[in-house]
């Protein structure tokens, strides 16, 4: 057998051959990849550099690289911003339309179908939202300090996803439902937050036109239309009324992944119709049919996801967190912080344990839910202070909600700082009871 050939005779690709970069290099980075710890190590690595960078003796180049003004003009409009603008309210519009299509997929077809059993983690994720909000109204009293009460609201799915990875075996598979169960009711509240509580003065025309475009695309649907070039200039076109009307643009990913056909356009494919398409010597023509059978046998929701996931998170969450975490650290912020600062850390770590959990046990009181097999409240608890890591939503949040940049820096060292100890305490406490399900188990 030839080098380049695999045990099944056809040609391997350079990935599974056996030269040194891909023994080395290739296959590395591809089971590297395939982590789910993955995206939140880079996210991290990413925070890390921004924060040593804002505060090294090359902080200025940070500020300069960041604060580049960027214009895209087509005639006599113009859209004007930094690269932090571009990067938040451009880039990450895939980054929510990736929400979008989790959220369409495990509504359909996932742990969000079966409505009893998801109740227990919705009911949770409520519970996870109301109290660190209030909890941080309470700290900071209001005024302009108090527009930041959606940022202890959220859950970063790829930070604590990435912890349970880590922790393996010791946290059990019903667990990790609950906590991706739980994550996602977040990002919807997350959403809602975002459109409701912090969306400038609207401006209606733009409105009507986002709208409009929303029925455009119901309209392609139902036509059964798959060409997805249209679909990316429709989605554009809504990104650009939703900017115009006042509403984070980012926004309009989240509804073109809601759109998203959550089934396939082919069901129960029969492999003799890919085999009559493709035909005894199959031409570039017969290959597309063959193609597009097959692509429409699966759904947009799991195409889109499966194209756009590592792009989100190995590259745009990354540079989100590059360009807003570099905070120039002071640290009589962390000594003596702020009002803003403490109502953030409280409401990432206490609250959001308190508020998990305590709506987690009422909700079996009273008959609603019930604990994931074979878990107990100490595994509950673990999970709930995994979901006081903030930091990606929440960041972004608090760019959303304050004006003054001090404010904005207040919060994210409260996050950086409530996400930290949310991972520690999590991380702490499913460990021991870990330990504790196998002492019993022994004994």
């Amino acid at each position: 057998m030839n080098d380049g050939d695999s045990p099944r005779g056809r040609r391997s690709t350079f990935v599974e051959g056996d030269s040194r970069l891909a023994r080395y290099l290739a296959r590395p980075v591809q089971q590297f990849l395939h982590v789910e710890a993955a995206g939140g190590i880079v996210l991290l690595v990413a925070t890390v550099v921004a924060l040593l960078w804002a505060n090294s003796p090359w902080s200025a180049g940070y500020g300069a690289l960041f604060g580049t003004e960027m214009a895209l003009e087509v005639g006599s409009y113009a859209l004007r911003g930094d690269l932090t603008h571009w990067i938040n309210d451009g880039l990450m519009t895939l980054f929510f339309l990736v929400v979008g299509l989790e959220i369409k997929r495990e509504w359909v077809t996932g742990e969000l179908r079966d409505r009893r059993a998801a109740a227990l983690p919705m009911i949770a994720a409520l519970g996870g939202m109301v109290v660190p909000a209030v909890l941080y109204l309470l700290v900071t009293g209001g005024g302009p300090a108090g527009s930041g009460w959606g940022v202890p609201m959220a859950t970063d799915i790829a930070f604590a996803l990435g912890v349970v990875a880590v922790l393996g075996r010791r946290v059990p598979t019903p667990l990790k439902v609950f906590l991706l169960t739980l994550a996602v009711v977040d990002d919807i509240g997350a959403i809602v937050v975002i459109a409701v509580a912090y969306t400038d003065e609207l401006e209606p025309w733009w409105l009507v036109g986002a709208a409009a475009l929303v029925l455009v695309v119901v309209g392609l649907l139902r036509a059964r239309v798959v060409y997805q070039p249209v679909y990316v200039v429709v989605g554009t076109a809504m990104w650009l009324c939703a900017y115009e009307a006042g509403i984070h643009p980012t926004l309009a990913g989240v509804v073109m992944g809601l759109l998203a056909p959550a089934t396939p356009f082919q069901h129960d494919l029969p492999r003799a119709d890919v085999m009559t398409a493709l035909g005894d010597a199959p031409s570039p023509d017969d290959a597309r049919d063959a193609s597009h059978l097959i692509s429409t046998s699966v759904p947009v929701t799991e195409r889109l996801t499966r194209a756009l996931h590592p792009w989100t998170s190995y590259l745009i969450v990354p540079l989100f967190a590059l360009a807003n975490a570099g905070i120039d650290i002071d640290l009589s912020r962390i000594t003596s912080p702020d009002p803003v600062t403490t109502g953030v850390v409280l409401g990432l770590v206490v609250g959001k344990t308190a508020g998990v959990t305590g709506a987690a046990w009422l909700a079996t009181r009273v008959g609603v839910g019930r604990l994931p097999t074979g878990t107990a409240w100490v595994d509950v608890t673990g999970i709930a202070a995994l979901a006081g890591i903030g930091f990606t939503v929440s960041l972004f949040v608090a760019g959303l909600a304050f004006d003054d940049a001090s404010l904005e820096d207040d919060a994210k060292i409260g996050i950086l700082v409530a996400s930290i100890l949310a991972a520690a305490l999590g991380s702490a406490v499913l460990v021991a009871a870990s330990r504790s399900r196998s002492r019993r188990a022994h004994s």
